[in-house]
């Protein structure tokens, strides 16, 4: 509902929560002005095809930003509980800073003795805990779960539900957890688009946290600000495989073989020339230099990004 979004955006301030702009309400018309999010939500940058993948520091950057917004909500003065905690609802700035948008379903955390908040079940499936679809009985480790489902998505570059998988494969929680704390199987279900360029042993810590955070027991689930004390130490692991990079220039004459035929020739040519002709010097040592490579860019970046950023949200029931 825009009342509750409009009521927590006020009272709420972060640097990984979105800044609400303004709003209009007239008669029936309802409308949310969010800040400018250029790079869209996470959803369309993790999973959109035809696209340059998400490298695996810019992943672990938004999984820790993201942990942060969550944190906060957690420990504030009165705790908030987000309860749509998914990839759609994680928008990206352009230096793929994470913030958390769309506060509709937020609700007040247990005050007092109360152990948890009991509600109508809301949410999407997929990212809600199990025992708050079970039971209605919402707490902050609900979120908890759903970190773990969005840290997963990160890992594996699949969606939480994919119905055009086979059905073994189509609940990503219940496929992959199992295989979360086994090292040596780990790789099996890294996001193939990485090409195993990522860090061996940030993917085992990652892969340990989010086997944590979806622990079917709430008490056994980690809080929040313990998250974000896992997830700081990543962003600097240097073990980044670094693939080589191949670049064949295709003459004019012909195919590559006959330019290497003639490269070959060149250099006999030159190495005859230089056995015979010693070489003068003039005072000053000349050494060859390599031309820098400018920096490729995918084109679709920023008009991908500029599509994607909300201005409004629709109504939804509490």
């Amino acid at each position: 509902m825009e009342q509750t979004e409009v009521i927590f955006l006020a009272q709420l301030r972060h640097p990984h929560l979105v800044k609400l702009i303004g709003y209009c309400c007239e008669e029936e018309h309802r409308l949310l002005v969010y800040e400018y999010m250029p790079r869209g939500s996470l959803e369309n940058q993790l999973f959109r095809r035809y696209s340059v993948s998400l490298p695996w520091a810019t992943r672990m950057k938004i999984a820790l930003g993201a942990a942060k917004g969550l944190a906060y909500l957690h420990e504030a003065e009165k705790p908030v509980i987000y309860r749509d905690f998914k990839a759609s609802n994680i928008l990206l700035d352009s230096d793929y800073t994470a913030k958390l948008s769309d506060f509709g379903l937020a609700k007040d955390g247990p005050e007092g003795d109360d152990t948890h908040v009991s509600t109508r079940v809301m949410g999407t499936e997929g990212y809600a805990a199990p025992e708050y679809v079970m039971t209605g009985h919402l707490t902050v480790m609900s979120d908890v779960y759903s970190f773990g489902v969005v840290l997963l998505e990160l890992l594996t570059g699949r969606r939480s539900l994919d119905k055009k998988r086979s059905p073994r494969e189509q609940n990503l929680v219940e496929w992959a957890r199992p295989i979360l704390n086994d090292a040596r199987k780990l790789g099996r279900i890294m996001d193939p688009r990485l090409e195993g360029q990522y860090s061996e042993m940030g993917a085992r810590k990652a892969a340990a946290l989010a086997y944590q955070c979806l622990s079917q027991r709430p008490k056994q689930r980690p809080k929040m600000c313990d998250v974000v004390g896992i997830l700081e130490p990543l962003q600097d692991y240097e073990d980044i495989p670094i693939g080589s990079f191949v670049y064949t220039v295709p003459n004019q004459s012909g195919s590559p073989k006959e330019e290497e035929k003639e490269c070959e020739s060149k250099k006999k040519e030159t190495g005859h020339h230089q056995r015979n002709h010693k070489p003068h010097h003039h005072g000053h040592g000349h050494q060859n230099r390599s031309p820098k490579m400018s920096p490729i860019h995918s084109k679709n970046d920023t008009l991908e990004s500029k599509l994607n950023s909300p201005l409004h949200h629709t109504a939804r029931g509490a």
